[in-house]
């Protein structure tokens, strides 16, 4: 269940009605996201894997972290490793997660809470559950998406946005089947507490077996799915989507999402991220922790990791682990992508 929800949906502010001769988006492709594991080995679902770049575009990766539930001594998170060229967005919905980077930024985060993470021209940074979730076990819920950043802003200033749980903006479905939580962006006039150098939007709606969601969407946008749990349709097409799914919208200015009136007993909603931003339409070349526009300064990013250009592990908060080898394990038997000339 998501930490952030509303005794009576009644209560709060309504998504708008879609307008007169709306268009609602169709669903262009349905993949399911594999499993895997990150870091130390906490499990995540590769929500983006099998979809072309072009269609995610302006975001690059997104996993889905858990839902799991600890034992004492098993949480795990990350060691120290770099970045450079994008932004991370890490959205707990239930559990707590503690960040921490080179540039002083950083921050525990819990239940509802966001963290934004601006790498730009470089940054080491650390994901861990605290220690006193170590030694209890629990809960463990959420995501952790990446943004890319045009050429123009790929060489910013690290900076860090702490986002609360009680900072999101809740609007409720006309009918009140849908509670939406607008972490950032604009929709329909209302706007989210997440400031990002990439026009996006971000939600996540639990929306009622049988109820329907019609989010209005800025039509230069694209438009994205992902189901965290439950079933239901998406897009006019009423294409069926489920647990660990993505669905690709193509144009419009109306994501419409239904809740199957069947859920299975733990679910008792469908639970959805809806994404969407504005393309950037520029070369991509990506290998592990570095997204950036050539193969050349990708190449360069892991020369200034190694000559200590990204930043040093600050003295009071020792990794587990060597930064250096900790940084080559996240990407071993990783592949350079290249899509210069795609555009």
């Amino acid at each position: 269940m998501p930490a952030v929800t509303v005794e009576d949906t009644t209560t709060l502010p309504r998504v708008p009605l879609p307008a007169p001769r709306t268009v609602r988006r169709r669903t262009r492709s349905v993949t399911t996201a594999p499993s895997g594991f990150e870091g130390e080995g906490f499990p995540v679902r590769r929500a983006f894997a099998g979809v072309d770049l072009r269609d995610l575009d302006p975001f690059i990766h997104m996993d889905q972290m858990g839902e799991v539930e600890y034992a004492p001594g098993e949480p795990k998170g990350t060691s120290w490793h770099p970045h450079r060229g994008f932004e991370t967005v890490t959205y707990i919905i239930d559990g707590t997660f503690e960040h921490a980077d080179s540039h002083g930024g950083g921050g525990t985060i819990s239940n509802g809470d966001t963290q934004w993470m601006t790498a730009g021209g470089g940054v080491l940074h650390i994901e861990r559950p605290p220690e006193a979730l170590v030694l209890s076990g629990g809960l463990f819920h959420g995501l952790q998406l990446w943004v890319n950043l045009p050429r123009a802003q790929k060489w910013v200033e690290p900076r860090y946005q702490d986002l609360r749980a009680r900072e999101s903006v809740l609007l409720a479905s006309p009918d009140a089947g849908a509670l939406v939580r607008v972490i950032a962006g604009d929709v329909g006039g209302h706007t989210g507490p997440g400031s990002t150098y990439t026009p996006m939007a971000m939600v996540h709606a639990t929306v009622a077996p049988g109820a329907t969601l019609d989010l209005p969407w800025r039509p230069d946008f694209n438009a994205l799915v992902y189901v965290l749990s439950g079933a239901g349709s998406v897009g006019i097409d009423g294409a069926p989507v489920r647990t660990g799914q993505l669905a690709v919208l193509g144009p419009g200015d109306t994501v419409t999402v239904r809740g199957a009136v069947r859920q299975e007993s733990r679910t008792p909603a469908l639970d959805v991220v809806v994404l969407g931003g504005l393309p950037i339409r520029e070369p991509i070349a990506m290998y592990g922790p570095f997204v950036m526009n050539s193969r050349q300064e990708v190449v360069q990013a892991f020369d200034d990791f190694r000559a200590g250009r990204l930043g040093a592990v600050p003295a009071v908060r020792v990794p587990h682990g060597d930064v250096r080898g900790e940084a080559r394990g996240e990407v071993r038997g990783e592949a350079l992508l290249d899509t210069a000339g795609q555009e």
